[in-house]
């Protein structure tokens, strides 16, 4: 070190406790983060950092002299201590800047009518910045990311054991959740097939949105489970309100949705509500129902269809004959799902009411069930489901 440079290093480092007050004092007036802390905290903690910060400064003032990964790396984990500390990161560094202005300052005052030494000087705090901002900014990153890490980790945990039946409320302590007393249980999928990438976490980002609150869910690309907050008589979302959400869901990512839910009265109901809401969707997905909100009462009929046995086959088996007249099997299907409605289903089929009615007479003629009597359309309308459940 130069005989000029050595006495400017020793000067600065004489001024250590006035630069540090000097700085708190500033922190404290102009950075609110800092205003707000206790008395106790700023001649602790914070002085000890801004003490360090000093320190690393007049490493700088060696000549030719940059950090060493050691010193780099010293830097980066007290800044994540920081971090770890809930010191927001637009604090820190705004308490950094304040400290350099400080430093300058006293530099300017220490090499007053030394031109050479002050650009020497600012020179070693430019590149103290340069070093030190970065490492910060770096270590509040890291910081962030792990955290955002620990509490996906931590609600997964959470959904998992809500939705297997497992004691619920240690983890929903330990990952900061509120558990409210009951929920509805919404198994989601985008129609269509799936799109890769961000399904998941733009339907996260736009249910946390929509409700006002971080939602529990188990998200995939194809859909998943949601837990969504539900309490009667309070804020809570109820039944009605969910066919509204689901359709601003499905703007958010750029797909109509098909959900089916079932309600939780308790934690302890919701593994059951999943199951439910489960078998809802299965059934929903293999008769390939448009988009919408399905319970259990929606499907019920279709349900016990699909149970095991040979009922559905035999079911299935009277629309045989229909096999060869494709036409008549799309007639008959569309029939079924306008609820027999004639007009609605010659709309649907592009087709003359005359040439439904034919259709439909053909349908009676080769299954021996008209469509016309209660007891035909009934057999028909199960048979119709049997034939869509089948294998």
């Amino acid at each position: 070190m130069t005989p000029a440079r050595d006495g400017l290093h020793a000067r600065i480092a004489g001024r250590l406790p006035e630069i540090t007050d000097a700085v708190l004092r500033r922190c404290a007036a102009e950075v609110p983060f800092y205003g707000r802390l206790p008395e106790e905290v700023i001649e602790g903690e914070v002085r000890r950092s801004v003490e360090a910060s000093v320190l690393f400064f007049l490493r700088m003032l060696r000549p030719g002299h940059g950090p060493g990964a050691g010193e780099v790396t010293e830097v980066v984990a007290w800044s994540a201590r920081r971090a770890a500390e809930r010191v927001p990161l637009e604090a820190a560094l705004a308490a950094h800047l304040v400290g350099a202005e400080v430093l300058w300052r006293a530099l300017a005052e220490t090499t007053a009518g030394d031109a050479a030494g002050l650009d020497a000087a600012g020179d070693a705090l430019l590149r103290h910045i340069r070093h030190m901002i970065p490492a910060v900014a770096l270590a509040h990153l890291e910081e962030q990311q792990r955290g955002q890490a620990e509490a996906r980790e931590a609600h997964r945990a959470l959904v998992d054991a809500l939705l297997a039946g497992r004691p619920a409320l240690a983890l929903a302590e330990a990952a900061g959740v509120p558990l409210a007393p009951s929920h509805l249980v919404v198994v989601v999928r985008p129609d269509g097939p799936p799109v890769p990438g961000g399904t998941a976490r733009r339907l996260q980002s736009a249910l946390d949105g929509l409700t006002g609150t971080k939602v529990l869910t188990a998200l995939d690309a194809t859909g998943g489970t949601v837990l969504l907050p539900s309490a009667p008589g309070s804020t809570g979302l109820d039944m009605a309100g969910l066919p509204d959400l689901l359709a601003r869901l499905g703007e958010a990512v750029g797909r109509p949705l098909v959900a089916a839910a079932a309600v939780a009265e308790d934690h302890g109901a919701v593994a059951a509500g999943a199951a439910e809401a489960g078998r809802v969707m299965d059934i929903v997905r293999r008769l390939g129902r448009p988009p919408g909100l399905y319970r259990f009462e929606d499907v019920v009929l279709e349900y016990q269809l699909a149970r095991p046995g040979p009922g559905l086959a035999v079911l299935a088996a009277k629309l045989d004959r229909l096999a060869e007249r494709p036409e008549l099997m799309d007639t008959l299907r569309a029939f079924v799902r306008h609820g027999h409605n004639r007009s609605r289903t010659a709309k649907d089929l592009h087709v003359h009411r005359n040439t439904l009615d034919y259709r439909l007479r053909k349908v009676a003629a080769l299954t021996g069930l008209d469509p016309g009597v209660p007891g035909g359309a009934r057999l028909l309308d199960a048979a119709v489901i049997a034939q869509d459940l089948l294998p």
